[in-house]
């Protein structure tokens, strides 16, 4: 799937993508500083739900947050060196939680990611554009 929005229609992009993966629950999101991650990340969470303390997890790592339809978790690997320091941070236990999980910078967890884990890559083009990709990992969705 393919989408290009800007911050008028991010709500509208992030209703495409929970659409387009309803049978889906981790999302590793790619792209450069300022592409957009938090943002999109913080609509998703808003569509699912959750009506409160949502933050970037920067330096907690990982923020858990009530919604509708059960515990959402947001992470941010990017601290992060190696699959040992992810592993020891609790990632593990979130991503095969079977609840909802945006992963941020998910390149140091690759090998423990889900075989369902749709993979997002986000990209900055002109006019304040940006470009989302996502596809799944294993299954080629």
């Amino acid at each position: 799937m393919e989408i290009t929005f800007n911050l008028e229609n991010i709500n509208k992009a992030a209703g495409l993508l929970i659409e387009a993966f309803p049978a889906n629950k981790i999302f590793a999101f790619k792209g450069s500083l300022g592409a957009g991650k938090t943002t999109i990340i913080t609509r998703l969470c808003t569509l699912l739900g959750v009506d409160k303390g949502i933050s970037s997890p920067t330096y907690s790592i990982i923020n858990e947050y009530d919604s509708a339809k059960g515990p959402v978790y947001h992470m941010d690997l990017y601290r992060l060196k190696d699959e040992n320091e992810v592993i020891d941070a609790g990632v593990e236990n979130a991503l095969y939680s079977e609840n909802y999980c945006f992963v941020e910078w998910p390149e140091v967890a690759d090998a423990i990611l889900p075989e369902d884990t749709i993979m997002v890559n986000i990209e900055i083009l002109p006019d304040g554009l940006r470009r989302l990709r996502a596809e799944g990992i294993k299954q080629g969705n």
